[in-house]
């Protein structure tokens, strides 16, 4: 607002413009959520049957198959 009227700079091209990207509402950090890194507890589960299997520290969810169907296990 250069001449104090509100009007601010022509065209809009001054700041708060941008759309940002920062963090934002980004997750719940290293004890949560399905990333490298989510913590010791929380269970494997097979996105085609359903089944689930406690998750191990140290063996990622993906690189387990499930012992029902066979397919990749994600993390819950």
């Amino acid at each position: 607002m250069p001449r104090g009227d509100g009007t601010g700079p022509p065209g809009g091209s001054g700041r708060g413009t941008g759309g940002g990207v920062g963090r934002g509402s980004g997750g719940g950090g290293r004890m949560g959520g399905n990333r490298p890194g989510a913590g010791p507890s929380g269970n494997c589960v097979c996105p085609s049957c359903g089944a689930t299997m406690p998750h191990k520290t140290g063996s990622p969810c993906y690189n387990l198959n499930c012992p029902k169907c066979g397919t990749r296990m994600v993390r819950q």
